[in-house]
């Protein structure tokens, strides 16, 4: 049995009433297309095989502009009227398993006519979707139809992604109140990573989508479609640079915190270093071993010694309380001996400015 060649993803000719059949690429003459009513047809290829590019290559009915931008490998969204079709490009989150969502899968289109093709290199879901609905007889009816349900599908997917980082983020914010840790920078920081990676794409996605609603190729549902899909993608974008700027707060916190629990165990240490500096030295000058020091013939020198060094230490202690010390929030955190401390008198600070 004929099969097409390993470069050809997807060979189908839509019926015109939601359901497709395969047809071999040898079999039918493509630049012919179909009768409008008939429905579409739908080559999705492989554009890593050199055998793709030599066939798009070959078929006079395809601009080179197009071919060119139809195995490009870098691709940016947007939509634009090339060759005499509209070409597309648009990014797909990668929901394929230990995948990272902000890899974005590319997807290149070229309409013209009821004739659709397209080419990628991974598979993206929504494609995979909209192919098996074909099969199953509930798929689009036409390419215009395809196209809308492409864009409709693929935000869909989106929300969801954008909704983990959403959920993440108010973890981070969590766990940043009960107890702060360095180990959440990272989390935080993978988050900021992710947002700006999802951004890059869906900003000009979004600029693409305006174009497509706008073109006059579309009826009237499925420019309301493609209307839909924008206005969520909108709001999808500014939910992300919500969460992207909360995470960048997040990540201030937990440096300002860090800091400050740094300042105070330096702080700590100078003070302590204050009160033994004195006593080391004179602990050291009556231990060298000479002759001529005081009290060596007195069986109560020592005592006396010791009570020198109490006395020494409550005046450092009484110098340092006069200059405030141990005052203030820092002392506050030096006594309790955690995080906590200083988070707290953060949150009463903010407070107290919002009053």
């Amino acid at each position: 049995m004929a099969e097409n060649p390993a470069w050809v993803k997807l060979a189908l000719r839509l019926d015109g009433q939601g359901g497709a059949g395969p047809f071999l690429l040898d079999d039918q003459p493509l630049n012919q297309g179909l009768p409008e009513e008939s429905g579409a047809l739908w080559l999705n290829l492989d554009y890593t095989f050199d055998e793709a590019d030599q066939w798009l290559r070959a078929q006079p009915w395809i601009p080179e502009t197009v071919g060119d931008a139809l195995i490009a490998e870098d691709t940016r969204p947007r939509a634009a009227e090339v060759g005499g079709g509209l070409l597309v490009y648009l990014r797909g989150v990668n929901l394929y398993p230990d995948a990272r969502p902000e890899d974005m899968i590319a997807i290149r289109l070229w309409i013209k006519g009821n004739l659709i093709i397209s080419s990628q290199n991974r598979q993206l879901l929504s494609l995979s979707e909209i192919g098996d609905d074909l099969l199953h007889g509930t798929g689009p009816g036409n390419a215009r139809q395809l196209l809308a349900r492409l864009v409709d599908a693929m935000t869909w997917r989106t929300e969801g992604v954008i909704g983990r980082i959403e959920d993440l983020v108010g973890q981070c914010s969590d766990a940043l109140e009960q107890s702060p840790d360095r180990s959440l920078t990272h989390t935080i920081s993978s988050v900021r990573r992710r947002a700006i990676g999802l951004r890059r794409y869906l900003s000009p996605q979004r600029e693409a989508i305006s174009r497509l609603q706008a073109n006059p190729l579309f009826e009237r549902e499925d420019a309301e479609l493609i209307r839909e899909a924008g206005e969520r993608l909108q709001r999808l974008i500014e939910d992300l640079d919500a969460a992207r700027d909360q995470a960048t707060l997040l990540q201030e916190e937990v440096f300002a915190i860090q800091n400050e629990i740094t300042n105070d165990r330096m702080y700590f240490l100078a003070a302590v270093s204050a009160v033994f500096l004195p006593l080391s030295f004179l602990t050291g000058l009556f231990g060298i071993n000479i002759g001529g020091m005081p009290g060596v013939d007195d069986p109560h020198a020592f005592w006396w010694f010791v009570a020198a060094l109490l006395v020494i230490t409550l005046a450092i202690l009484l110098r340092m309380a006069q200059l405030r010390w141990f005052g203030g929030r820092i002392g506050k955190a030096v006594r309790l001996g955690r995080l906590g401390a200083l988070l707290e008198d953060r949150r009463n600070d903010s407070g107290e400015k919002q009053g």
